[in-house]
């Protein structure tokens, strides 16, 4: 539902479609509330306290190896360095490579990726094919027309639009339909930004929905109603105990093993 004004009907209601499966729950920079942010120490921990997907940063050395770091800067205060400039082997064994985790971890779980150097791409597409893990890979960039252009590189990824409601312009319709047809699978909107007729008018267009920044109970549980395909957050014992309480389920105890 579209409001006059051309912006979606701000409410949050109980988006209803029976062919879609449990949302995933992908735990930002591998669950960070848990453990030390982008390490296989907290993918790990993430999956075995129930993430279904895994979300990090990243980056391409200056050798064509695509590692795992947030901002893309390593070293202390005045001594920092950013990793295009260095090799693999002047990085920290604390930065993983994307191979890394898929020694680890295995290659069927969905992994989306916040690309923030556009010239990696050809080296991450080529590492998951390596992997067999093209079809489990989610690729999230704010710019359109370059996630258009990754569609060239490969059918099988899944491309996300990452951004802001507030920088949609031009109509939300018109805005939805460039992207279905440009061949991208997702949109990925901070938690606060959607709305249950936003959620009906992306999924017209055949665009899957994704929430970020969904840090409390109450925001995670609101995605959960309207019925996002996947939402991401840093606690992944909250995001599966709001999945719990959607599907009628109880909430795990903590001291449950995992």
């Amino acid at each position: 539902m579209v409001s006059a004004s051309g912006g979606p009907a701000r409410h949050d209601d109980w988006v209803s479609n029976p062919s879609l499966t449990a949302p995933l729950l992908f735990a930002h920079r591998g669950g960070r509330a848990h453990a030390p942010e982008n390490t296989l120490e907290a993918f790990v921990l993430a999956l075995r306290l129930g993430a279904t997907g895994l979300e990090s940063d990243v980056w391409c050395s200056a050798d064509g190896v695509p590692v795992l770091h947030h901002d893309g800067r390593i070293g202390r205060r005045f001594r920092r360095r950013t990793i295009s400039t260095l090799t693999i082997q002047d990085l920290s064994p604390d930065v993983p490579t994307l191979a890394d985790l898929y020694a680890r971890v295995g290659s069927q779980i969905p992994l989306s990726l916040d690309v923030k150097d556009s010239e990696a791409v050809s080296d991450i597409l080529r590492v998951a094919s390596d992997h067999g893990a093209l079809p489990q890979l989610w690729l999230c960039h704010p710019d359109p027309e370059l996630l258009a252009r990754w569609r060239d590189l490969d059918s099988q990824v899944v491309l996300v639009h990452s951004t802001r409601l507030e920088r949609m312009s031009g109509g939300l319709e018109r805005w939805a339909a460039d992207l279905s047809d440009a061949g991208i699978d997702a949109v990925n909107l901070p938690e606060p930004d959607w709305s249950g007729g936003l959620v009906s008018l992306f999924r017209r267009f055949g665009l899957r929905c994704l929430g970020w920044d969904a840090q409390h109970p109450r925001q995670i549980d609101r995605l959960l109603r309207m019925r996002l395909d996947g939402i991401f957050g840093d606690h992944v014992d909250r995001l599966v105990d709001g999945a719990a309480r959607l599907h009628g389920g109880s909430e795990r105890s903590r001291s449950e093993p995992v």
